[in-house]
């Protein structure tokens, strides 16, 4: 499902990107702006630029941290969703899903075109980031209506 941008200088940099990473890099924003959508407490999410790179945050305070999805810039099929660095996020994604996602550090889960993509353990993923404030223990799926 192609989700229209609400920004157009967003819209402008997936146009930048290479066509052969254009494609995943907007799968894995439909991805977030549908966790988002499906999750109350998150509300409407923002859709703008930091550092130049796509990003996704709840609009309410206080509830979640940022998204950014962009190319991994020394690696040709490679693309990357980055979370906040300082947050237990990453190393949290890492306990649960060790052998669905190639972890960068504490700050990224990296793909390659073409690989297979694990779409409930990545909404669940974002869903953590996006309720990360609240405490509400999202890591539990049922709780933000991932339950498989």
């Amino acid at each position: 499902m192609a989700i229209p941008f609400s920004d157009p200088q967003v819209e402008a940099a997936f146009k930048a990107y290479p066509v052969v990473l254009r494609k995943p890099l907007l799968r894995v924003r439909d991805l977030i702006l549908e966790t988002a959508y499906d999750i109350d407490l998150v509300g409407e999410i923002i859709e703008t630029l930091k550092w130049g790179q796509p990003a996704y945050l709840p609009s309410r305070p206080k509830v979640g941290t940022t998204i950014r999805v962009d190319a991994m810039k020394a690696e040709a099929l490679r693309y990357a969703v980055f979370f906040h660095c300082q947050t237990s996020l990453v190393s949290t994604f890492r306990e649960l899903y060790p052998g669905e996602f190639t972890f960068q550090d504490n700050r990224a889960l990296v793909f390659t075109v073409g690989d297979e993509f694990p779409i409930a353990p990545f909404k669940h993923c974002v869903a953590m980031a996006l309720t990360y404030h609240q405490g509400r223990g999202s890591r539990n799926k049922s709780l933000i209506g991932l339950e498989q």
